[in-house]
């Protein structure tokens, strides 16, 4: 019998959850001993039937696709609150039948949400208006490898082990890993913008899309040529990245692969403060190294992380490693301490990394908040963003709680600072409390010039300041091409643009 997904949180229902309530709520310093159980999966029954064996209106199916992974969405289901449940989940597994569904829902006109691997931070997946959950996830293979051109054509439904699996037997890799890269597929990758893990780099899946194929609401295939670069005109590919299943369905894309790195070398950074790191990854980056893993780690979440109480560079070169002297250098006339290898300070953060989305649902339960965002910016605003959206969402918490930074990508011209915060959960209150520190949060990020999202995708949840963040004239042409494409607004409805 096949493994299901948990229908309130992260990984599966035969997994155990793997921590403990007393030692964390200790570590933290507040959280209650009171473990709270998820409630029973109840859902109001189906407004539809289904037309055909592509689709199921089977409770536990349409909870799992009932939301995302965010804080909320986690919250909410684990309280058995299921605002936006589809009333039907559709599992077509070719593109045939995925046009087949498409065509259905048109001719019904029933709101469409594709949906992956449900890993969405934003509310990306909701099917706020219920209608037809479309889950991509049986369009799972590698469908055609180049070696010549180093190239392979994948399903969007692929999740990343799947496709890693697969392209291992032509002694390939793909190298992108998210956080979330255990369920979510390549076409939300494409769909969202998504970042892997590297640092530099090749790290955007937009830099490693070769070509998109998708099809419309109307039953039109859309798929551009595969060309390493082309000058001609708006790139159709640019135009579906990012579209977060608003334009088309995304069914496969031809993405550029790589042999698995021969050589690796790292090392854990300890400098006394933030700002010295920082000095150090920017001169790192502008001396044109590129390092796989350039990762600052502000000392409190070190701490947290029990990753050590210094600011912490991870620090780690692929394949050209002759870098790695040369990045070794800079930290230590930025006051940095190197310990080569994979121990340390940074071994312990990233096994905090990996098992943080499992480590949230245990905090659900014992009533803390839990909530992560990220953004964007030039290196000359660096320290001012991290200082005033610290300052700022901590005001928010009433000075109870904790709020961290990292960066987690770096450029020759800026970083990507990267904010967790931990907090008392007002129980029962969770989605306004949460609702009030994200506004504060997304106000002070445009406020010190950042991108509202370099990541994590708009969704629903940062449409506001997506709103502001835009030019117009920009908007206006999305819009015409949202009414050309779907006409009756039945593709995600709510997520970057206004919904019908």
């Amino acid at each position: 019998m096949a493994r299901r997904r948990k229908h309130w949180g992260w990984g599966f229902e035969d997994e155990p959850q793997g921590f403990e309530a007393g030692p964390l709520v200790e570590h933290l310093a507040f959280g209650s001993l009171d473990v709270e159980e998820p409630a029973p999966l109840r859902l109001p029954p189906s407004r539809v039937d289904p037309p055909s064996e592509l689709f199921t209106a089977d409770d536990h199916e349409r909870a799992v696709h009932a939301h995302g992974a965010s804080y909320v969405d986690v919250v909410r289901a684990f309280r058995g609150e299921f605002p936006h449940a589809p009333d039907l989940v559709a599992f077509p597994r070719s593109e045939a039948e995925l046009l087949a569904v498409l065509e259905h829902c048109d001719h019904a006109r029933l709101p469409i949400t594709p949906f992956g691997g449900g890993t969405s931070v934003v509310g990306g997946v909701d099917p706020v208006a219920g209608g037809v959950s479309v889950d991509l996830s049986r369009l799972d293979r590698v469908l055609e490898v180049d070696p010549v051109s180093r190239a392979a054509r994948i399903g969007a439904g692929a999740r990343g082990p799947v496709l890693e699996e697969q392209l291992a037997a032509h002694g390939l890799t793909l190298r992108f890993y998210p956080q979330s890269f255990e369920f979510s597929t390549l076409g939300g990758w494409v769909a969202t913008r998504a970042a892997g893990h590297f640092a530099t780099g090749p790290t955007h899946i937009d830099d490693l899309v070769e070509s998109v194929r998708a099809v419309t609401v109307g039953g039109e295939v859309w798929e551009s040529r595969r060309l390493p670069g082309s000058g001609a005109g708006p790139s159709p590919d640019r135009l579906l990245l990012g579209s977060e299943g608003t334009l088309a369905v995304i069914t496969s894309a031809w993405v550029r692969v790589r042999p698995k790195p021969a050589s690796r070398r790292g090392a854990s950074v300890t400098f006394p403060s933030f700002a010295a790191g920082c000095h150090a990854v920017r001169e790192i980056v502008q001396s044109g190294l590129a390092p796989a893993n350039c990762r600052l780690v502000s000392a409190a979440e070190a701490r947290l992380t029990f990753a050590g109480s210094s600011d912490l560079l991870v620090l780690a070169f692929e394949d050209f490693v002759e870098g790695a002297d040369r990045a070794f250098s800079i930290c230590r006339s930025h006051g940095g301490h190197v310990q080569e290898g994979g121990g340390g300070g940074g071994g312990a953060w990233r096994d905090a990394f990996l098992r943080a989305p499992y480590l949230r649902d245990m905090l659900v339960r014992v009533g803390v908040l839990s909530e992560t965002f990220e953004t964007a910016v030039t290196w000359d605003r660096v320290p001012g963003l991290v200082s005033s959206v610290g300052a700022a969402v901590l005001d928010a918490l009433g000075g109870v709680g904790s709020v961290t930074c990292r960066l987690t990508h770096a450029y020759v011209d800026g970083a990507a600072p990267y904010f967790t915060v931990l907090a008392p959960a007002r129980r029962g209150s969770e989605v306004e409390q949460w609702h009030a520190i994200k506004a504060v949060a997304g106000d002070a990020v445009l406020a010190a010039g950042g991108t509202i999202t370099h990541h994590h995708a708009v969704g629903r949840d940062h449409r506001p300041w997506y709103d502001r963040q835009r030019p117009e004239p920009f908007a206006t042409a999305m819009r015409a091409a949202k009414d050309a494409l779907d006409p009756h607004g039945l593709l995600n409805p709510g997520v970057l643009w206004e919904a019908r």
